[in-house]
C-alpha cells in the first residue's frame, strides 16, 4: 500500500492526483488566536475520490464553531455554523503517477445556497490553482501552489479576486513520522503572509495523524497564531 500524501495541513495542496478507485478523507480542527484576544475555532473535512482519466473529484465543507456577530436585515446574526460546500476537481498534467515532478491543475468553487445562514453565498465562488510537486532525493518533497479565487462570476468580482502563492517542504523523521513547513502569501491590494509547520505520524499505512502550528506575519491578521490537528484516512491502493 502506498504512503499517504495529504492536502493538509496548511495552505499548500499537493499535486498528487488519487488513482482511480481510491478514496481519501481528510479532517482537521484549528484554533485561531488573534491579538485582540478573540479566539475562533474551525473544523473541516475534505473527501477526495480518484476518478478515471487522471482526475480526482473533491468535496469539502468547513464548520465554524464560533464567529463574529453581523448585522442583517433580520437583525443580529451569529456568523457561525456550516460554511458553503466547496466542490472541485484536480487534473493531472504529468505523463504518469510516478514521475519525480508532478504537475496538476485544481479547479473548485463554493456552491451557492449551501451552508448556514450568515455564511452562505448567493453566487458561485470559483477558484483555480497550478500545483507543482518535486521529489528531492529519495524521500523529501517540495510543493508549490499558484492560484486565484473570486466571489461571484462577474468581471467586477474578478477585479476583486485574491491571489495565492505557497511553497512547502516535507520529509521523513523516521519510517512512520515526518515534518512539514511552508510559507505563503495571499491577497491583492494588501498581502497577507504567514508560515505553517507541523509533524505527522503514520501508525498504520492507511492512517495519518498530524499536529501543526502557524503564524500570520503580515497583512490585516498580522500576529494571529493558529494551532491545529488532523486525521487522514484512505481506502484503496
Amino acid at each position: 500500500m502506498r504512503n499517504i500524501r495529504a492536502d493538509r495541513p496548511g495552505q499548500t495542496i499537493s499535486a498528487q492526483v488519487l488513482r482511480p478507485g481510491r478514496f481519501q478523507l481528510e479532517t482537521g480542527f484549528q484554533r485561531q488566536f488573534s491579538g485582540s484576544g478573540l479566539a475562533q475555532s474551525m473544523s473541516a473535512a475534505t473527501l477526495r475520490i480518484g476518478f478515471f482519466n487522471s482526475m480526482e473529484l473533491r468535496v469539502s465543507q468547513p464548520y465554524f464553531h464560533n464567529g463574529p456577530t453581523i448585522m442583517t436585515e433580520a437583525g443580529l446574526l451569529e456568523a457561525s455554523g456550516w460554511a458553503p460546500v466547496v466542490v472541485g476537481a484536480k487534473f493531472m498534467v504529468s505523463p504518469n503517477y510516478d514521475t519525480r515532478t508532478q504537475v496538476a491543475i485544481l479547479v473548485e468553487s463554493a456552491v451557492p445556497g449551501t451552508g448556514s445562514q450568515g455564511l452562505r453565498s448567493t453566487s458561485w465562488g470559483p477558484g483555480g490553482r497550478l500545483l507543482v510537486s518535486e521529489q528531492l532525493g529519495e524521500r523529501f518533497g517540495l510543493e508549490a501552489n499558484l492560484g486565484f479565487s473570486q466571489r461571484g462570476l462577474k468581471v467586477a468580482d474578478a477585479q476583486k479576486g485574491q491571489f495565492l502563492g505557497t511553497l512547502a517542504l516535507n520529509g521523513p523523521i523516521s519510517d512512520k513520522a515526518g515534518f512539514f513547513v511552508e510559507a505563503y502569501g495571499s491577497g491583492r491590494a494588501t498581502l497577507s503572509t504567514g508560515t505553517t509547520a507541523g509533524l505527522y505520524l503514520r501508525p498504520l499505512p492507511q492512517l495519518r495523524l498530524d499536529v501543526n502550528v502557524g503564524r500570520v506575519l503580515g497583512g490585516l491578521s498580522n500576529g494571529t497564531t493558529l494551532v491545529g490537528a488532523g486525521l487522514v484516512f484512505k481506502v484503496g491502493q
